[in-house]
């Protein structure tokens, strides 16, 4: 059992409880319970209405024949990889228990629901990122005319970089500026140098903050690596 602390809460998950078949409600109840046991700390109690209403409504399309493409799926994967484990075992659990065997597009969707239980963001803050880095990469895909493999370590590493970045621009973080190393790059690889400050620019305007020189530094070494490999 689990009480919500928030009569706001309280609120939408009594509406929920109307709206939801009573065989998913008793299901949540054991995969949150299930989440819970997997993780290291407490799950934001939202998640009762947030992960609920997004798997009865994921299991009603499934029935009705519809299938919600996942874009971000890989670079959900990338980021999270503890949340999209778990998630694979929520699906999992939903295809024993009510015979529903969800597409692998919604792993990455309850893994985005678990990592904002998880990190108190809201999910829509957690989409906004992931929606931010999918227009970043493409981006990048046309700027370096390049058709990334989405799958190379490489990708992975880009991926993660960009996320820290951004928590680095919200939270105010500065990193140490390589001065030489900025002018180095700058001589040595001016495309890849000139497409990091064209991400810096859209970091900017998406986030509203200001983004430092240093993110361009560290953004163009992850480029070059992405241009000279061989796996792209």
């Amino acid at each position: 059992m689990f009480l919500l602390k928030s009569e706001e809460e309280q609120e939408q998950y009594k509406q929920l409880l109307l709206q939801v078949d009573e065989n998913v409600i008793e299901m949540m109840n054991d995969i949150i319970t299930h989440i819970q046991a997997r993780v290291s700390k407490p799950l934001n109690e939202h998640i009762h209405i947030g992960l609920t209403d997004h798997i009865a409504f994921a299991v009603k399309r499934f029935q009705q024949g519809l299938d919600l493409k996942n874009p971000f799926l890989i670079e959900t994967k990338a980021l999270y990889p503890k949340e999209f484990e778990i998630a694979e075992e929520v699906v999992a659990m939903i295809h024993e228990k009510v015979g529903v065997q969800l597409p692998i597009g919604e792993v990455g969707f309850i893994a985005l629901h678990i990592h904002s239980a998880l990190t108190e963001k809201n999910i829509l803050e957690v989409n906004q990122d992931s929606q931010l880095i999918q227009t970043i990469i493409n981006v990048i895909e046309e700027s370096l005319n390049l058709d990334v493999n989405k799958e190379s370590v490489h990708y992975m590493r880009l991926i993660r970089h960009l996320h820290f970045a951004i928590d680095r621009v919200k939270t105010g973080e500065v990193i140490e500026e390589p001065k030489k190393i900025a002018l180095l790059l700058k001589e040595e690889y001016p495309l890849c140098y000139n497409v990091s400050w064209k991400v810096i620019k859209i970091m900017q305007q998406a986030l509203h903050l200001p983004v430092y020189e240093a993110e361009a530094v560290y953004l163009t070494m992850h480029l070059q690596r992405l241009m000279t490999k061989s796996d792209l």
